[in-house]
């Protein structure tokens, strides 16, 4: 597999979607980029301007508090809490913020890294995922559509919460490159990722053969969508969860705010049966996401031992 940078991921605009032609017209775009890729470049232009402008400064800030004050942030889910010092990839930190859409839940968890609060910091966090939430709800009704499976689009849309995965990856300080993060995919239904201007995001391509360098074309309102494996198998393997990861280079941190779209605890990941037939037979049993994490998750390192873990947790 080498490092291709002459591919590019497909550039979807979602400015104008007030008319039923445009709507049609990126639902295919949607639809056909998450069959081929996996993922594709957003142009949303929703979050305002400030908060835009406001978010890396507020990470900047949350991962410059004492490590200490870091690994407050736990939780019982993986993922979900502090992570970072792993052997493997020094160069990177994350801490997560669950329910991150909902004020009183941002403010609460806050007050653990400033007791005595940081109001700028709340409403940064949260308005960002507010508004970055409606790009998620968008695809996800358009995938559902193009799908044939819209009836579904209330359930699926109220067996999820928001959990918003905050990033930074130091500068190795060197012009070789170094992983900031292994390869991996995502688990959860879909990945919106906002990243700073230091690129380092790596998507493999479908056939496995070639890395696309992700450089996105416009700086403020550029947003990466990425199908999950939740999601990849409640389609019943029609749409593709890639695999990617991120390679650092130079002295310049890197920092993404990342919104996932997240199964609900004992939400259970079942193909509809309009998506399951005979040239489509039947990828994954039923499976608890949650479960799915629990059993395949490597504390030590940071992520999961098998990149196909789900193939081999619930695989037919």
């Amino acid at each position: 597999m080498s490092s291709e940078t002459t591919l590019e991921l497909p550039v979807i605009d979602f400015t104008n979607l007030n008319n039923l032609a445009n709507w049609e017209a990126v639902k295919s775009k949607v639809h056909e980029a998450l069959v081929e890729y996996g993922c594709f470049e957003a142009i949303f232009d929703k979050v305002p301007s400030d908060i835009r402008k406001e978010i890396f400064g507020a990470l900047e800030k949350l991962f410059n508090l004492p490590l200490q004050t870091k690994q407050l942030n736990v939780s019982k889910k993986p993922y979900f809490g502090y992570a970072g010092q792993f052997p493997n990839m020094p160069l990177f930190e994350s801490m997560g913020i669950d329910d991150a859409n909902i004020y009183e839940k941002v403010e609460s968890l806050t007050k653990i890294f400033w007791p005595n609060g940081n109001p700028s910091f709340s409403k940064t966090i949260n308005s960002f995922s507010e508004h970055v939430s409606e790009l998620d709800q968008i695809v996800r009704k358009m995938v559902l559509e193009s799908l044939g499976v819209e009836k579904y689009l209330d359930e699926h849309l109220n067996t999820t919460n928001y959990f918003l995965k905050t990033m930074k990856y130091k500068g190795p300080e060197t012009s070789d490159t170094k992983v900031g993060l292994d390869t991996h995919t995502d688990t959860a239904i879909l990945t919106i990722l906002f990243q700073s201007q230091v690129d380092g995001l790596e998507v493999l391509t479908k056939d496995g053969r070639k890395w696309i360098s992700y450089k996105p074309s416009s700086e403020s309102q550029s947003f990466i969508v990425m199908m999950n494996d939740c999601f990849h198998a409640w389609s019943n393997g029609r749409l593709h969860s890639p695999f990617h990861r991120v390679m650092m280079t130079g002295n310049e941190a890197r920092y993404s705010a990342t919104l996932f779209s997240v199964p609900k605890g004992g939400c259970i990941i079942k193909a509809p049966e309009e998506l399951v037939d005979e040239e489509h037979p039947l990828l994954y049993k039923p499976f608890d996401r949650e479960e799915f994490l629990k059993h395949s998750f490597n504390k030590e390192k940071g992520k999961r031992d098998d990149q196909f873990a789900l193939r081999s947790y619930c695989g037919v």
